[in-house]
């Protein structure tokens, strides 16, 4: 396809700007053949014509698709150009935040002014041992590179670190020294690494100064050599050093400083041994002044002071050395302040007395007045005579400062020197790593004669740096057989023709520097003449003829002749040497300048071979004229050689690049200015490599990559088995120049441009085909929507039609309807009106007569009712004021009751401080209520009363008014009468006026009492609502105070579970912390051992001389080795430390060798003598056998009747003591109902309890005591009767203690210590019974008066059923009060709750007393069981030497026991010798295989747990103690042997642990018995407590955990990248991206690599071993768990180191992925084991590459659902999201702010990576077994049949 093809509309294209250098624009036409324009867009809109050249019709320069830009490396671009280069760049520095990008075999590093976490030992374990493309850009992966080649080839390697001052050189070639010190680490104990990275300050100190463009600027360059040796350690190192900046010294521009080392010397001034260098601050001194900004801003100099004293005493320059440095570094300042001034024209003199020429002259230790002469002077010498001339100022001013300089160039080689002989290894030199830190490329409005040199330097690297990128491509086209054609590429041979060779710029300068009258002028003139008409390379500037111009590989650089000549002589007054060396009390001058006439250099500057040896070589008289042409060779001679030398060096050696480029001017963090950019890439040389790259085939796939990525372009037809030519043809079909692509072995190269027309047709196929489904899917959603419509269409149509319908009928049936309502409504109105005229002339008629009849009524009785209340009115006020007077009276009372009871609460108030305060107050309120409850029922009841009252006043109203009525009838019969007498008419006129009076009166008294009556009922109305307002308020106070209580309880509740759970999680993080700590200390105590072991096996090499008369054996050996180790677990434990002991200390001795094998000899003759004594008093027991059988039989007969009496004497107080018991039990269980009822019954219960088995337990130890004592009856009796059948079915081997028992009056007093202690026990039993007695007194007592409470409390409770309910109320409420009262005093007599407390606290008195003396029976048990053992040995000896006579002759007496043979009791029995045999079949050479497979789990453990259990049946502590201690050696050993095999690691974990249970659970302690069998718990271990072994077996066992973990992360590890990232489990989800040079690991599943399923597999591999041979569940969870932590935190570091991995694809891949590790989970049943939450951080990261990233919205759900991940982890994978197809988008660089600032209140770790190296504190929770002992089979493969079934 031809290029003018590509640029079609909407085609982007780079065009040249003149601020940003190149500007991005679009096609908004088609370009044709021939058009002269371009019709563009730029990307703020503006439309733009770009005018081609009309003579090149070169084309502008593509820009690449958006997917691809921001790749790690630049030559993964598919079209290599500047443009592109620079703008890849950019993308990666500003928004990405990444400073290295990879641009071919080039790491480009820009500089980001901004310290990033990206150096820390977690990232330099992240990129060790990793593939250079596998990883992102890094400098620790360039270093790792040289690392990985300098092993692989056997070949000597070299980083060259290249870039302007500023860029950051200095930097990156530290932290390459760092990444070699920390994964190589030294081979010995000295620390070499640490020395390597010490040089690091020192050499910064007196060799960096700041510029005007960076404020740390290496003013030389050097090239360290880190050596290493074969088995690639760093042993040492060496530098070089080249072109150190003196000029610095005596002048520095404005913004600039002298080197560090000069203000650190000032600022620390202040330290009192730098008293004496009189300095002060740099303001004051002239060689520090000049730049006028003496500070560096964040710079402490007295602090950077400090680190370079601390690295000049680790690199071995003692004190006094340092003074001496210090002290010629002052006297450099001072000499800088000396002031000449003219004496005349031609002559100049210091004035006398000048303070810093003295102080001067008393630091080097030189005269005054010669120093201050020669200063002034200078020595002519002729072939005749010797002129000393006076100089003028000027000349006196440059001697001082070349005076100067010379001393620092002298100073800083001797430092140089010490440096490395303090890096120089005795040890031989394998290989090397070369780290170069020069000059860059260097351009200035004034150039100089040290730019000369540097720009001099970068042309012969540019050349080795362009021959090497030649080779390099040529190698990859000859590897893959493509045809070579010759590339055209820059060569700068011809300029460094121009400077090094004859008649060269050098050899010019050279040769006028030896004319006697040279100038700068002459040899500019002698430039021009020689080079500028024959070298086009060469120009003479326009305007001068004192300058020079050379055309370098990057720019043209206008070089200033004036210094030239001076500065290459670089010449210094001798006899100011002179004067130096004659220094008589400085011996560091004197050394500085010692081989000043042997110099090689008059400059000071290092040699190039570096690391030299001084030494002390007179001059050699023959040959004067040697010596004086070696002193003679110029800076840029001596430049030149040592250049040479370093170009052979790195010729000898693979290059590695690495170009810092400087960002901007202003050291501002993260900002790229594009033209300062550029000009540096021109320089470095990496628009060179890519150049040379474009010119050939940059981009190359291999055939697997090819297919999977243009999969999408090829048809089913066209694939064919063979990838290769499934691509081949397609190809074919694609691209039809064939001069675009070529295929070779594995890789397919393409031409510039062609990757991205091939990107091009595949997003234009991926875009049809999104058309092609777009358009399918929205034809089915249009048609789906069309059928919808019409069905919904016909629905309505049938629903509108049968509506309508519907609408007619009701219209008829209504119309028929109305007719008919119509009708009968008139009718219905008709006669309603009717009735209701009649209804109201009916009710007119009756109300009118009804109030008429009320008239009457209501007259006749107001006349009636007037005379009977006249007379009941006047008793009825006089009654109201005598209740009012008695009201007032109870409200005074009330008032006064009421202020002191408010009184009394004030004082409750403060005395109310807890919750029973606000309970005794609520029920105070209670008692007001009910007392206020009944105050009203008795006003209620008053106001019914007064109601009854009024009725009876109303009946008798009623009566009166009748009384009157038949009065008036009466009355008128009376005036009847009257009539006829008028006497009468005016008396019963004046009669029936009084009586109206009285009437009205009446009637107002009435109405008076009404209002009277009617104000009461109010106010009593008022008071009765004010009362149930009180009450309401009340009851609300009570509700409060309630709800208050209950509040503040659930508040309480809530606050003290959560501070439980608070401290519970502190407490458990504190906890597995120091379990981590210790389990930590515990591998490094494990690694302390091996290494004692390994150098104890060398001693045994080195010093092997057994001495005379015994010769060490294996076993010996062991045994001392199991004891030594033992002793030290032992003491470790006992000092409560579990920290790691330093085990090695008195190991390392060899005195303690000498002294062990001493010991041994000593102990086997000990047990010579030993064995000699046994013969010798076995034969005196023979004799006095016969001896002592008479005095036995003599004591034996009172024995008898003693120990008969005594059984007697217990056997009857037994039973009365369980008479006592059950007449206890019997008055206990007659009084159950009233027991039950008492408040204390339950404590009872358990006192009961207790009292029951206390007794069972004494009789118990009584019938042990019975039993023991039948046995020494009929041990006695086996005496007399000699009989074997009644002895002790199991003889106690104690052979010991009867060798002890010298003679039969020892035997005689050791039967009557036995005696002793058998009475001793009967005392003891008979205080424990009178002490029971007395507890059942006390106990009886006790139970009688809880009868008597109980009687008291049923009296209480009749009385209190007798009573009403309110008395009822008020009397329980009394009672609580008393009891709450009697509580609160603690009445111990009358106090049910103090009774109970006092009962169980003598309760806890009784069971300890029972543990005491329970302990006290097992320990007088053990005695007897010693006594006894001895005293069977004795009789087993006799019964062997008695006759068989004797045996017949004696008659046979019953024992009181009999006995019966017993059956296997689950030990094994095996011999002393036999135990190297045990331990060696057992563990040392047990094939785990067959042990899982074929027998029980766990077999071994239980194996040697049975021979453990014979050993304390026998009671033999030595035996136990071997047989632990050569157990857990041997244990070791095979793990030492055989640690890498999981298998072995797995078996011996699970047995130790099984043997640890077993440990445990036989143990006899009460926590683990409880899980045993009956006989289990006769199986338990009785003689030796071993809680100090079970320790050092869990110590064991976390060792054997931890190296469990460490082998199962050396089989995974290679696995998890591979098989959770690159492999593509769903295929055809990611699409691989094109790759440069840099090539990654093949995403796609080849032959040999690691997939999903190889991590399952292997996980269920691990599973499966763990089952088989028996691990706890627990421990395989945590096994699991920590196995989920390394896949994600491996998995996730990655993820975050690779750019190319997070895109949204690879998030489902990884979702999938650990989906799958779930359902795995899930199969197993681990769920819950904590595996999954390890995974978290991997899970969010995955759904972090797939959630939607553009909204706030989006920000917030990220923030939320991310909690797992820190701040730095989601920045680092939102910069590092990389789109994959041209459909995805980038994450913005606003987005990521927002994320930033959401996240800033996050109080968390910095740290990015995981650290991968952590192991989970270990437990191992009990887990007893079910397997009965004496149910185990040993099987004959184990070859143990030396063991013996007991």
């Amino acid at each position: 396809m031809a290029a003018s093809e590509l640029y079609t509309k909407y085609a982007r294209v780079w065009i040249p700007d003149s601020e940003e250098v190149w500007r991005s624009a679009e096609l908004t036409k088609d370009y044709k053949q021939g058009d002269t324009v371009l019709h563009l867009q730029l990307e703020d809109g503006t439309d733009l014509e770009h005018k081609l050249d009309p003579k090149t019709k070169n084309l502008p320069h593509l820009r690449n698709p958006d997917i691809l830009v921001g790749e790690n490396d630049l030559t993964a671009l598919s079209y290599l150009h500047e443009p592109a280069v620079l703008h890849n760049l950019k993308v990666r520095f500003i928004d990405s935040k990444l400073i290295y990008t990879y641009c071919g075999i080039v790491l480009v590093a820009i500089n980001p002014y901004e310290t990033l976490p990206i150096y820390g030992t977690d990232i330099i374990n992240a990129y060790s041992g990793q593939n250079m493309g596998d990883m992102d850009p890094h400098i620790f992966a360039v270093a790792e590179e040289a690392y990985k080649q300098m092993a692989r080839d056997e070949r000597n390697q070299s980083i060259i670190v290249s870039g302007e001052s500023g860029a950051g050189k200095t930097v990156s070639a530290k932290y390459a020294m760092r990444y070699f010190a920390t994964v190589s680490g030294s081979a010995s104990e000295a620390n070499v690494e640490e020395k390597v990275l010490a040089s690091n300050p020192i050499m910064e100190a007196i060799g960096n100064a700041k510029t005007t463009r960076n404020d740390n600027s290496s003013r030389f360059g050097k090239y360290i050599e880190i050596g290493f040796d074969k088995k690639y350690h760093i042993i040492g190192a060496n530098m070089r050093t080249y072109l150190l900046e003196k000029s610095r010294v005596v002048f520095q521009a404005d913004e600039e400083r002298n080197y560090h080392v000069f203000y650190q010397l000032c600022a620390s001034s202040h330290v009192p041994e730098f008293k004496a260098l009189k300095l002060g601050s740099a303001d004051v001194f002239h060689y520090t002044k000049q730049g006028r900004n003496p500070v560096i801003d964040g710079v402490d100099d007295a602090k950077e002071m400090s680190t370079t004293r601390n690295a000049f005493t680790l690199l071995g320059i003692n004190e006094s050395y340092q003074m001496g440095l210090f002290q010629v570094l002052a006297a450099i300042l001072h000499l800088g302040n000396v002031d000449v001034k003219d004496r005349d024209a031609d002559s100049s003199i210091i004035p006398p007395n000048n303070s810093h020429l003295m102080v001067f002259c008393e630091l080097m230790g030189v005269a005054y007045q010669d120093m201050s002469h020669w200063l002034c002077h200078k020595k002519l010498k002729t072939a005749a005579e010797t002129y000393i001339k006076p100089i003028p100022k000027l000349q006196a001013i440059n001697a001082r400062d070349a005076l100067a300089k010379h001393i620092y160039a002298k100073l800083f080689n001797w430092i140089v020197d010490h440096v490395n002989k303090a890096l120089h290894s005795t040890v031989k030199q394998h290989s090397f790593i070369g780290v170069l830190d020069i000059y860059g490329f260097e351009t200035f409005e004034i150039n100089s004669f040290e730019q000369f040199c540097i720009n001099y330097a970068n042309e012969k690297l540019q050349q080795q740096f362009n021959m090497h990128v030649f080779k390099l491509e040529q190698e990859e086209y000859m590897k893959e057989q493509i045809p070579w054609t010759l590339i055209d590429f820059y060569d700068n041979q011809p300029c460094i023709n121009l400077i090094e060779a004859k008649m060269g710029v050098l050899d010019l300068l050279d040769e006028e520097c030896k004319m006697p009258k040279g100038s700068d002028d002459s040899w500019a003139q002698k430039l021009y003449n020689t080079h500028l008409k024959t070298c086009s390379l060469f120009e003479k500037p326009r305007m001068s003829n004192k300058a020079f111009i050379i055309q370098h590989f990057a720019d043209k650089v206008e070089y200033q002749c004036e210094g030239f000549l001076e500065k290459n002589k670089d010449t210094v007054n001798e006899e100011q040497i002179h004067v130096l060396k004659a220094s008589k009390k400085f011996d560091l001058l004197v050394e500085l300048f010692r081989d000043e006439e042997k110099a090689t250099s008059p400059t000071g500057v290092a040699p190039a071979t570096g690391g030299r040896t001084r030494l002390s070589v007179k001059p050699d008289k023959g040959k004067p004229d040697k010596s004086s042409k070696e002193h003679k060779k110029t800076v840029g001679l001596q430049f030149r050689n040592s250049l040479q030398l370093l170009m052979e060096t790195l010729n000898a050696t693979t290059p590695h690049y690495v170009r810092c480029i400087k960002p901007n001017d202003y050291k501002y963090a993260f900002t790229f200015d594009p033209k300062r950019a550029v000009q540096q890439l021109r320089a470095c040389g990496v628009l060179e490599t890519i150049r040379i790259s474009a010119a050939g085939f940059p981009s190359r796939w291999t055939y697997q990559e090819f297919f999977s990525r243009y999969r999408v372009l090829m048809k089913q037809k066209d694939v064919l088995p063979d990838k290769k030519m499934t691509c081949k043809n397609v190809l074919e079909k694609l691209v039809q120049d064939p001069d675009k692509y070529q295929f070779g072995k594995t890789k397919i190269f393409f031409r510039a441009g062609q990757v991205a027309y091939l990107e091009k047709l595949r997003a234009d196929k991926l875009r049809a085909a999104c058309i092609r489904i777009q358009k399918t899917i929205r034809c089915w959603l249009a048609r789906k929507k069309y059928l919808r419509m019409k069905h919904a269409a016909i629905t309505i149509q049938r629903y509108v039609r049968g509506y309508q319908a519907r609408c007619l009928a009701t219209f008829l049936r209504r119309t028929r309807a109305a007719t008919i309502i119509q009708k009968y409504q008139r009718m219905y109105v008709a006669r309603s009106s009717y009735r209701r005229k009649q209804a109201a002339a009916l009710a007119m008629q009756c109300i009118l007569r009804a109030f008429m009849a009320r008239q009457l009524y209501r007259a006749l009785l107001r006349e009636h009712k007037a005379i009977i209340i006249q007379k009941m009115v006047r008793g009825w006020l006089a009654r109201q004021w005598y209740k009012r007077s008695l009201a007032a009276v109870v409200y005074l009372q009330c008032c006064m009751r009421r202020m002191r009871a408010k009184r009394e609460l004030k004082k409750l108030k403060i005395e109310a401080r807890s919750v029973e305060h606000y309970k005794k107050l609520n029920i105070g309120m209670e008692n007001k209520i009910m007392q206020l409850q009944r105050k009203i029922d008795d006003q209620n009841k008053d106001n019914r009363s007064l109601t009854e009252r009024l009725s009876g006043l109303e009946v008798t109203h009623a009566a009166e008014s009748e009384r009157l009525r038949r009065e008036l009838s009466r009355l008128r019969c009376a005036e009847e009468d009257a009539k006829n007498s008028n006497n009468r008419v005016i008396t019963l006129q004046e009669e029936l006026e009084r009586l109206r009076a009285e009437l009205q009166n009446t009637q107002k008294e009435k109405k008076a009492i009404e209002e009277w009556a009617q104000k009461y009922q109010d106010e009593m109305e008022q008071m009765i609502s004010e009362l149930k307002d009180q009450n309401n308020l009340l009851k609300n106070e009570k509700n409060d105070l309630n709800r208050l209580i209950q509040e503040q309880g659930q508040q309480w509740t809530e606050k003290m579970q959560r501070a439980l759970k608070e401290e519970t999680a502190q407490l458990e993080t504190d906890l597995n912390e120091e379990r981590s700590r210790y389990q930590n200390l515990l591998s490094e105590h494990l690694r302390l051992e091996e290494k004692y072991d390994d150098l104890k096996e060398e001693i045994s090499l080195t010093v092997n001389v057994p001495k005379p008369g015994h010769r060490r054996t294996d076993s010996t050996h062991s045994s001392n080795e199991s004891e030594y180790t033992y002793n030290s677990e032992f003491a470790e434990s006992e000092e409560g430390s579990r920290g790691v002991e330093d085990v090695t200390k008195a190991s390392l001795d060899m005195a303690l060798f000498l002294k062990l094998q001493k010991r041994v000899t000593e102990l086997e003759q000990e047990k010579q003598g030993l064995q000699n004594e046994l013969d010798r008093r076995e034969e005196q027991f023979q004799r006095a056998r016969a001896r002592d059988d008479e005095e036995h039989k003599k004591a034996r007969s009172a024995e008898l009747e003693y120990e008969s009496l005594k059984r007697q004497e217990l056997e009857s107080e037994n039973k009365k003591l369980k008479h006592n018991l059950n007449e206890m039990r019997q008055s206990l269980m007659s009084n159950a109902g009233a027991v039950s009822a008492a408040p204390g019954s339950p404590a009872y219960k358990v006192l009961l309890d207790q009292l029951n088995s206390s007794n069972e337990e004494l009789e118990v130890r009584k019938e042990e005591v019975l039993i023991l004592r039948s046995q020494l009856v009929s041990q006695k009796e086996a005496m007399q009767h000699k009989d074997e059948k009644e002895t002790m079915t199991e003889p106690l081997h104690y052979v010991e203690d009867v060798q002890k028992l010298g003679d039969a009056k020892e035997i005689s007093q050791a039967y009557m210590g036995l005696k002793d202690t058998n009475r001793l026990l009967e005392s003891q039993l008979q205080a424990q019974r009178r002490s029971h007695e007395s507890e059942l007194e006390a106990l009886r007592g006790e139970l009688q008066s809880v009868k008597e409470e109980n009687n008291r409390q049923q009296q209480l409770l009749a009385q209190n059923l007798q009573l009403p309910p309110e008395a009822r109320i008020e009397a329980s409420l009394q009672h609580e009060i008393t009891r709450l009262t009697n509580e609160n005093l603690v009445n111990p007599t009358e106090d049910p709750k103090a009774y109970r407390i006092s009962v169980l606290r003598r309760m806890i008195d009784l069971m300890e007393q029972l543990e005491k003396q329970d302990k006290t029976v097992r320990k007088l048990k053990k005695q007897l069981k010693v006594f006894a053992k001895k005293i069977n040995d004795l009789e087993g000896g006799q019964i062997e030497n008695v006759s068989p006579g004797q045996m017949a002759d004696e008659p046979i007496r019953p024992v009181s026991i009999p006995r019966r043979e017993k059956d296997f009791q689950g030990m094994l029995e095996y011999k002393k010798e036999d135990e190297l045999k045990l331990v060696k079949n057992l563990i040392l050479e047990l094939k785990p295989r067959g042990v899982a497979v074929n027998l029980i789990p766990g077999l071994p453990a239980y194996i040697l747990f049975m021979c453990l259990r014979h050993a304390d049946y026998i009671n033999d502590d030595q035996k136990v103690r071997s047989l632990l201690t050569s157990t857990i050696n041997s244990i070791k050993k095979i793990l030492k042997k055989r640690g890498d095999d999981f298998e072995t690691v797995s078996f011996w974990l699970a047995n130790t642990c099984r043997f640890l249970h077993c440990l445990k659970q036989y143990s006899g302690d009460e926590q683990f018995m409880k899980y045993n069998s009956p006989k289990q718990n006769e199986h338990c271990l009785s003689n030796f407590d071993l809680a100090e072994y079970r320790q050092v077996l869990s110590d064991l066992a976390i060792q054997i955990y931890q190296q469990l973990i460490k082998c199962m992360e050396n089989i995974l590890q290679p696995m998890i990248v591979s098989g959770m990232l690159e492999h593509e489990t769903i295929q055809g989800v990611s699409g691989v991206k094109p790759t440069g040079l840099r090539k990654r690991t093949s995403s796609i599943a080849d032959e040999g690599t690691y997939t999903l399923d190889s991590i399952i597999r292997q996980l269920n591999s691990f599973h499966s071993i763990m089952c088989q041979h028996g691990t706890d569940p627990e421990l395989i969870k945590q096994v699991v768990k920590q196995q989920f932590y390394i896949v994600g935190a491996v998995t996730l570091n990655n993820l975050l180191l690779r750019k190319d991995m997070c895109s949204w694809s690879k998030g489902m891949q990884i979702r999938y992925n650990v989906s799958q590790l779930e359902e795995w989970l899930r199969d197993k049943n681990l769920m819950v084991c904590g595996a999954k939450e390890t995974l978290e951080p991997l899970i969010q990261a995955a759904q972090l590459l797939q959630v939607k990233k553009k909204t706030d919205e989006d920000a917030e759900a990220i923030c939320s659902m991310c909690n797992a991940l820190t701040t730095a982890q989601i920045v680092k994978v939102l910069n590092l999201y990389t789109p994959v197809n041209a459909f995805e988008e980038r994450v913005s660089v606003t987005f990521i702010r927002t994320i930033q600032n959401r996240l800033r209140d996050r109080k968390e770790s910095p740290q990015l990576l995981l650290d991968t190296k952590i192991i989970y504190p270990v437990t191992f929770p009990f887990n007893p077994s079910s397997l009965a002992l004496e149910t185990i089979q040993i099987p004959g493969s184990l070859n143990l049949a030396f063991l013996t079934r007991v």
